[in-house]
């Protein structure tokens, strides 16, 4: 039998959309379940790029095309995860600080936290810290995650804070921040518990964020 995992999981570590959805769909035919094509298949694909960006040898434009490959493959499986044990890290609202309409780093983001497990609501570009705040707390979101492209929007974030903490969930609720200009040691100086200065570190920081919860 076709080592059918393996091939997906190469499809979309090189980006190969075609070959990913095409290679999903005889994995299926041939009685393979969804959940495991999701879990021993495309995620450890994405993964296996993130790994090779984290180390310099794969690119932004790469993560794009692999993460395109990642959803079309996720698309053809979500009509068979619905209703299965399909296992979810954790809920994360994201989104651009108000006064900032960069969103190129905050999808991919996105894409490589939902890749690897989490539910993530987007909320787009030019957010209130309010909106954040009470997004996080109807959707009962375990991290918040905040990008800031300019030195004057990410004044913007303390703000943020500041309205979990009015909404009465900061005790609860994770913050990761990221973007050009932002750096741990912003972080620090402002209390936020998350840091990711890119797209491949953000989920290991929000696997560490989570375990903090714990």
């Amino acid at each position: 039998m076709p080592d059918y995992l393996k091939t997906v999981a190469d499809a979309v570590r090189n980006g190969d959309e075609k070959l990913t959805v095409q290679t999903v769909d005889e994995a299926l035919k041939a009685g393979l379940e969804a959940g495991e094509i999701l879990s021993n298949g495309l995620v450890p694909g994405i993964q296996a790029l993130g790994q090779l960006f984290k180390d310099g040898q794969a690119y932004l434009p790469e993560i794009l095309i692999s993460a395109r490959a990642m959803r079309s493959g996720t698309e053809k499986l979500r009509p068979l995860l619905a209703g299965t044990d399909v296992p979810n890290k954790g809920t994360v609202v994201i989104g651009t600080v108000e006064g900032d309409m960069h969103d190129i780093g905050k999808n991919l983001v996105k894409m490589m936290l939902e890749s690897n497990g989490y539910d993530v609501h987007d909320l787009g570009v030019d957010v209130s810290a309010d909106a954040f705040a009470a997004e996080a707390k109807s959707v009962n979101a375990d991290i918040v995650a905040t990008s800031a492209l300019l030195t004057t929007t990410m004044t913007i974030i303390p703000a943020i804070a500041k309205a979990l903490e009015t909404a009465d969930i900061k005790s609860r609720v994770k913050m990761m921040i990221g973007g050009a200009p932002i750096t741990r040691q912003f972080a620090d100086e402002i209390g936020v518990e998350g840091y990711a200065d890119d797209c491949a570190s953000a989920v290991d920081e929000a696997d560490r964020l989570m375990k903090l919860a714990v």
